[in-house]
């Protein structure tokens, strides 16, 4: 009977693990690490971005993502749409071309691959007969023109992708419709470009690469005229009205042909290098629009003057008498224009501009031609990202007071609203408002909107301001006198270098119910700031903390502290400092706290932890934790990277101050710089906050670092009996050790007179020392403590402070509950065992039941170093659920993970994406939207969407094209190449 009860409770057990935790990685945030391609359908509405990794990603409207992978391990070099379709075409480095599409499936469109193709050449013929350079998706929407390294243009049919072989356009073609003398002269080279007449759909130009240009005729497949240029070709463009076409090439100089019923002229009508006559790199991309009042808008890319600005990334823009060469952050990868009205031929309204580490968008319509803010492609890496803290269900006013300060930030911005639109968000509003906060190198904070599927950016602290620093005043590289030619404007906000990385933020805490926020940086400084929403002109009271407390025979080899400004200074409306803690030796600060109630901050850094009481500005207590033995935490994080960190930072300084006085120097190792300056970064927090790698078996007192503060935590709990319950402040650290206070705190009324004191309590030391990752306590009913202010607001009921409380430790190798006060151990539960883990990330969330909206659980949320994440059940700390999540091998990745209040996370990917993932079923934030087929007026082809339930996604008439996707996904509704987020 007994098993038979068992047997009933385990199942019922199991019914609820399934309402209650579910493991799915739903959104990534940020911009695409390594961007390769771009792409946008004006009639979807839609932005393609390809990256080298294999991944293709679309955008529309706020909240409206799509994200496909490829199989193989290859980078993507081009995206195509096809026109007023729901397919594009991928071309990737290892010349295999993929088709997907849109489909509709239970209400909301997915993203499929449907096919893949490589052209196969004749046998024994060269590689290079068959490698694509370059591809055309023809307006019909039936046909894409493959341009080859051969020379030859093969055309295949598709979405089917069959070859026509009787319609392929062969090197021997051309070169016999060319004059003698011309081909005599030089071999055609590959196909650089490919481009349809605008105004007749059966003409294409091909364009070679040693500048020679064919009008071919589809139908009567034949040429039709020839452009003799002579310099090396890098793109063309074919004008509206389909009188001209204007060639960019490879001397900065770019060419208009006048292109008419007879022949095309031998010379060109107008030839021209726009930035001088010494020599200039290639103009890679060059598009001409009109516009209703005026000539029309000139927009092309490159052409600087080698030698002075050979560096620059830039792209020029001319209509009327306004020229700007917009200077970009980071190498182009491509440009679109978006245009007015239905049919998108109107005027140009917003320039789409994808550089390799942020998208930006210039608004045309505006004078001065100001940045739109993006709603989402915002580069999280603009500095590096060295911290991150979540914040869960922000109260309504505060949320509108940070929106405030922020839109201050934004005047800048134009007004024009986002102009990509494509698709319908269909995902609810989101439950509840969250906020991401990141700690940045350059002493920065930036304050992110996590509710939904886009991370927004609301408004950005700079903790600069407090210090005097190394960053020179003139050193400005937006810096632009007038009357200089170029025309230079700075674009974009992505700047990786960091003037002092003794500025970066390393830990942040901040209280949603009070406002106060505390950041605690790289050189031990702790600043506690509060929301102001108006401007204010203050001193920041610096309180110097002596963590050694005297102790002789140590001496600090590190940087030293940052330099306080004594003066008043003005701040900003938003977040303003008003009390500073200056930790010395000047470490890293490794932990930290905040309590809004009582008014206490509490800090650790590898030598000890403090308190400090913020209303009165005075330390309460230090604890020097440094074992004698351990010279290693003298040394500082920058001790061995100083010196060719300082260097890098001054040879940045010289290139700046070189872009802006003599404009002469050509810096061809930037690239290796940053890379270089973002591995001895990453060094930096392998040094300072990774635990040193240890065997699991019980670790000497001697090993290094014994003394660093991992975890601080306030707890109003029993210490002394169990009568009564007394604040409390919990440090652990990473050889094992928990150090428990006891806080007197004075009557409210007397809060600002009467100091706050402590007294040693408890001294726990685990027997195998493995660093301690977490505390936390538990009530009389086994739940969590609430937070600060929290039952104050009535967001969370009182703790139950008659039964008897216990005492979590979280180490990295197991879980032991003791029991308060007597701090006897009760149970445990050891990781080692299982897996030989260590625990790197814990935190404590709330899991609601996916079929009762009254049902709910507290566990804990567990990463380890294999990147699998555990959720751990309380009081009884038993093993739920665990699901693989990063790959082991990805350190950072683990390092970064942030947890949220309820059962998600965040991780970083690469240095300029969060991957978003949820252990719940009832918390879960993922795209859900719909795109649908356009209608494009004139076109024999129209699609309507197919009813939900449907083996495919729509309906098609009129067209064999679409028959032949119908039938294509008919064939592969299961298997084929699966894309869903």
């Amino acid at each position: 009977m007994k098993r038979f009860r068992r047997h009933g409770q385990e199942s019922q057990r199991d019914r609820l693990k399934q309402e209650l935790f579910q493991f799915n990685k739903t959104v990534e945030h940020g911009f695409p690490h390594q961007p390769s391609a771009l792409s946008y359908s004006p009639s979807l509405q839609l932005l393609a971005i390809g990256t080298r990794s294999g991944a293709i990603k679309l955008y529309g409207a706020p909240g409206v993502e799509f994200m496909g992978l490829h199989d193989e391990n290859a980078a993507v070099t081009q995206v195509h749409f096809l026109p007023h379709q729901v397919e594009l075409v991928t071309l990737l480095d290892d010349n295999s071309l993929h088709m997907w599409t849109l489909r509709a499936h239970q209400g909301h469109s997915e993203l499929l691959e449907i096919g893949r193709f490589t052209l196969t050449g004749p046998p024994g013929a060269p590689p290079s007969v068959t490698r694509v350079t370059a591809v055309l998706a023809h307006s019909s929407g039936e046909l894409l023109l493959l341009g080859t390294e051969g020379g030859h243009v093969f055309i295949v049919e598709v979405p089917g992708f069959r070859e026509l072989e009787e319609r392929n356009i062969s090197l021997d073609q051309v070169a016999s419709s060319v004059p003698d003398d011309y081909i005599g002269r030089r071999n055609l080279e590959h196909v650089e470009t490919l481009q349809e007449n605008p105004v007749n759909p059966n003409q294409v130009v091909i364009g070679y690469g040693r500048g020679l240009m064919v009008i071919w005729d589809l139908e009567k497949q034949c040429t039709l005229h020839h452009i003799p240029a002579t310099q090396q070709l890098e793109s063309m463009w074919w004008t509206e009205d389909g009188c001209n076409i204007l060639s960019s090439h490879s001397d900065g100089s770019y060419c208009r042909w006048i292109v008419g019923d007879g022949d095309v002229n031998d010379e060109e009508e107008k030839s021209d290098i726009p930035y001088g006559h010494f020599p200039c790199k290639a103009i890679s991309k060059i598009v001409q629009l009109p516009a209703e009042e005026g000539p029309p808008f000139l927009l092309f890319s490159g052409g600087m003057p080698r030698a002075s600005y050979g560096d620059r990334h830039c792209i020029t823009v001319i209509h009327n008498k306004t020229h700007v060469a917009l200077d970009f952050t980071s190498r182009i990868i491509d440009f679109f224009v978006i245009r007015d009205g239905p049919q998108h031929t109107g005027d140009p309204s917003s320039l789409v501009v994808l550089v390799e580490e942020e998208l930006v968008v210039i608004d045309l319509k505006t004078e001065g031609w100001p940045v739109i803010q993006t709603p989402y492609l915002v580069p999280l890496h603009s500095s590096a990202i060295t911290c991150s803290h979540h914040v869960s269900a922000i109260p309504l006013k505060l949320w509108e007071r940070i929106i405030t300060a922020g839109d201050l930030q934004k005047t800048h911005y134009s007004k024009k609203p986002w102009p990509i639109t494509g698709g319908q968000n269909l995902a609810p509003d989101p439950p509840q408002r969250d906020l991401l906060l990141t700690g940045h190198e350059d002493g920065t904070v930036r304050f992110w909107d996590a509710s939904g599927v886009c991370l927004y950016p609301m408004y950005k602290l700079s903790t600069a301001g407090a210090f005097h620093t190394d960053t020179d005043p003139n050193d400005n590289m937006n810096h632009c006198t007038e009357g200089e030619w170029p025309p230079f404007r700075k674009v974009g906000s992505f700047d990786p270098y960091s003037d002092d990385p003794r500025l970066g933020v390393q830990k942040i805490h901040l209280c949603k119910y009070s406002g106060y926020l505390t950041v605690a940086g790289t050189a031990g400084q702790i600043l506690v700031l509060e929301l102001n929403d108006e401007a204010a002109e203050q001193t920041v009271e610096a309180k110097v903390v002596d963590l050694l407390q005297g102790q002789e025979g140590f001496r600090w080899k590190g940087h030293a502290r940052l330099d306080v400004r004594e003066e008043p200074v003005l701040f900003p409306p938003g977040f303003q400092p008003f009390s500073l803690v200056q930790c010395q030796p000047p470490a890293v600060v490794t932990a930290l706290t905040l309590h809004t109630e009582w008014k206490l901050v509490a800090f650790g850094t590898s030598h000890g932890f403090g308190l400090y009481d913020y209303q009165q500005k005075n330390t309460v207590f230090i604890k020097c934790t440094l074992n004698p033995s351990d010279q290693l935490a003298m040394e500082g994080p920058l001790s061995r990277v100083k010196s060719i960190k300082k260097s890098l930072r001054q040879s940045f300084r010289r290139i700046r101050r070189s872009r802006v006085s003599l404009r002469k120097h050509h810096v061809n190792n930037a690239a290796k710089l940053q890379e270089a300056n973002a591995r001895l970064e990453a060094e930096l927090a392998e040094m300072e906050l990774a635990p040193v790698q240890r065997k699991i078996e019980a670790r000497s007192s001697d090993d290094s670092f014994t003394g660093l503060v991992r975890t601080l935590y306030f707890a109003d709990t029993f210490l002394s009996d169990s009568a009564h319950n007394t604040p409390s402040l919990w440090a652990g650290t990473n050889g094992g050790c928990v150090f428990a206070y006891m806080l007197r705190l004075p009557a409210v009324e007397h809060r600002a007179d009467e100091a706050v004191t402590a007294h040693p309590a408890k001294e726990i030391q685990l027997m195998h020392r493995a660093p301690i990752v977490g505390i936390v306590v538990l009530d009389g009913h086994g739940a969590p403590l609430p937070e600060p202010l929290e039952v104050a607001h009535d967001l969370a009921r009182s703790p139950d402070m008659q039964g008897s409380h216990h005492l979590l430790v979280i180490s990295e190798e197991q879980f032991k509950v003791f029991t308060l006060p007597k701090v006897s151990a009760k149970m445990k539960l050891k990781l080692t065992a299982i897996d030989g883990s260590r625990v790197r990330r814990v935190a404590v969330a709330l899991f609601g039941s996916s079929r009762s909206d009254d049902y709910c659980e507290s566990g804990l949320m567990v990463l380890t170093n294999q990147g699998e994440v555990h959720v751990v059940s309380l009081p009884n700390v038993k093993m739920q659920v665990h699901y693989p999540c990063i790959r082991r091998e990805d350190v950072s990745g683990i390092a970064s993970c942030v947890f949220t209040k309820h059962g998600q996370g965040f991780y970083l990917i690469s240095p300029s994406e969060f991957e978003r993932f949820s252990l719940s079923t009832r918390y879960l934030v993922e795209p859900r939207c719909l795109v649908e087929v356009p209608l494009h007026s004139g076109s024999s082809k129209q699609r309507r969407p197919q009813p939900d339930g449907a083996s495919s996604a729509y309906r098609f008439t009129h067209s064999n094209a679409a028959r032949r996707v119908m039938e294509h996904a008919l064939l592969n509704d299961e298997s084929e190449y699966l894309r869903e987020r």
